[in-house]
């Protein structure tokens, strides 16, 4: 076995994770430090002001339904109309687009949140409608940027902002504090914070430096909510408090959906209701619309695993019409299951093949496709995450170029665990530990839970959970010491008696007012 990991090497790898130390929300820098943020927000009050008509144009993802969202709640709190929008998916495409242009004549001022620093002609078109345009955003900027009065953009070279990697909502909150501070007015900023933790949490920002102490600020406002969105969710899953994997794994998904199946128009509206009632009626749509996505997701990713050809080093599959709202999640899943990176294609009636890809291990997915780009219609992402539209001819040479390019960079095909924190004996899986381990919640992207590996471990019990037994329950024993363990969605074989190796992280069990520890397997060897 490896060297057992002691608590003191335990807490000095966590606390390499955070290079500042534990930062608080009197740490946040000031709205002033984002470069156009003074200009942006002059031009909003004048507006105001001048009773002009103002229109937001969100995102159809959780960070764009929860910024447009966050706009949309300061405006009505400082009594100020504003009409908004987010483009459809399946017909207006991506953010400012030129599709939206006609549904915005008529505006006097268009802030963007969570999109426009790639409209270069949308901008234009803008512009010749007479329309002033303010973009906030948080994404790659390319070589060249759209025209507008202001760009609020932590990437921009001039900008001052000393983080990088922060979300939509969190440059929304960011202008709603700046506007605050210019009109005077009474407005509780961190109540904003429970939409921007969810943002944070779901865009998959790192859970370090400001991200951290927003998302801590967040979630504890959120088990305090008095949003009835809030509530009708929390009753809907019978819980008292929230989490960071119940926004993950839950809340986010349950948002999206709404933009992946029909329209993110839904999510916005659910977020917003003003009663319990108006919630309860939103969250049945939105439970139907994931439910929906959930059925369609699995579907697709059996039809896709049957094209997969598993001597291909990047798996490139296509389907007739598949669903583009979950083109990417099925991506996700078969990289994950193949462990290779993966690109999932949709080919619609003109031969226009669209989707998206997801990487896998240390390979550069974007710095791969990146070198066809010249033959695709349309691509971005970044190094985990790409999406691309191409021609059907052109599929052949695309899979051939493809594999050349990743055979060239030369990636180990050995598969190693980054989020492998160090190896336990069961010994030492005590209450201290998971003391430890609860100082550095919470955990997610950029702060992984710590994960530990085991080895010599036999299986003493087996038991199915769930409804249709798709889990396990383990007693597990090394040397003298037996824990219990969870496998949910269990994918392995394993028997009793069975001397196994085991990856997993640790929880706290609360069961009828008693606590006991539990291993959450990842897998079994």
């Amino acid at each position: 076995m490896d060297s057992p990991l002691t608590l003191e090497a335990l807490e000095q790898k966590l606390k390499l994770r955070f290079k500042e130390g534990f930062l608080s929300l009197k740490d946040l820098p000031l709205p002033d430090t984002f470069k156009d943020m003074q200009k942006a927000t002059v031009r909003i009050v004048d507006a105001i002001k001048n009773y002009e008509k103002i229109t937001i144009i969100g995102d159809y993802d959780v960070d764009g339904v929860t910024s447009t969202t966050i706009m949309k709640l300061f405006f009505e709190e400082i009594g100020y109309p504003v009409e908004w929008i987010i483009p459809n998916r399946f017909t207006d495409g991506y953010g400012l687009s030129v599709n939206i242009i006609p549904k915005i004549k008529g505006t006097d001022l268009a802030i963007t949140v969570d999109n426009g620093i790639s409209a270069i002609h949308a901008a234009q078109l803008c512009k010749e409608e007479g329309i002033e345009l303010i973009i906030t955003d948080h994404h790659l900027l390319s070589f060249q940027i759209p025209e507008a009065y202001a760009i609020i953009n932590q990437k921009q070279e001039a900008c001052e902002f000393p983080y990088e990697d922060v979300c939509g909502a969190q440059i929304a909150w960011y202008l709603a504090a700046s506007l605050k501070n210019a009109l005077n007015v009474k407005v509780n900023m961190v109540e904003y914070l429970e939409l921007v933790s969810i943002a944070i949490i779901a865009d998959m920002m790192p859970l370090q430096h400001i991200n951290r102490a927003m998302v801590q600020a967040g979630i504890k406002a959120l088990s305090q909510s008095s949003r009835p969105a809030i509530k009708a969710f929390l009753e809907y899953h019978q819980k008292e408090y929230l989490n960071s994997d119940d926004i993950g794994f839950f809340l986010a998904p349950l948002l999206n959906s709404a933009g992946r199946m029909d329209d993110a128009s839904h999510a916005v509206e659910f977020l917003t209701s003003t009663n319990i009632y108006d919630a309860r009626v939103r969250l049945a749509k939105l439970v139907e619309l994931n439910t929906l996505r959930k059925t369609t997701e699995q579907t697709l990713t059996h039809q896709a695993l049957l094209q997969v050809d598993t001597k291909d080093d990047v798996i490139i599959v296509v389907g007739q019409e598949w669903h583009e709202g979950v083109v990417g999640i099925v991506a996700s899943r078969i990289a994950q299951i193949c462990q290779k990176p993966s690109i999932v294609l949709s080919e619609n009636e003109n031969g226009v093949l669209k989707g998206s890809g997801r990487s896998f291990g240390e390979c550069d997915l974007f710095g791969i496709v990146d070198s066809c780009r010249e033959h695709l219609e349309k691509f971005g992402g970044h190094q985990a995450a790409i999406g691309l539209t191409l021609h059907k001819e052109k599929l052949e040479w695309f899979k051939s170029k493809i594999q050349k390019k990743y055979r060239s960079k030369g990636y180990s095909q050995k598969i190693f665990d980054p989020q492998i924190t160090g190896a336990l004996y069961f010994s030492q899986i005590d209450f201290k530990l998971t003391a430890l381990i609860k100082k550095y919640e919470p955990y997610g992207y950029g702060n992984p839970m710590p994960k530990f590996i085991s080895y010599d471990v036999e299986i003493l019990q087996i038991q199915t959970m769930g409804k249709k037994g798709e889990h396990m329950r383990l007693l597990l024993k090394q040397e003298n010491v037996v824990l219990q363990a969870v496998w949910f969605k269990s994918r392995g074989d394993v028997k009793i008696g069975q001397q196994v190796q085991l990856f997993y992280t640790l929880s706290e069990n609360y069961f009828q007012g008693k606590i006991s520890l539990q291993l959450i397997i990842d897998k079994i060897i």
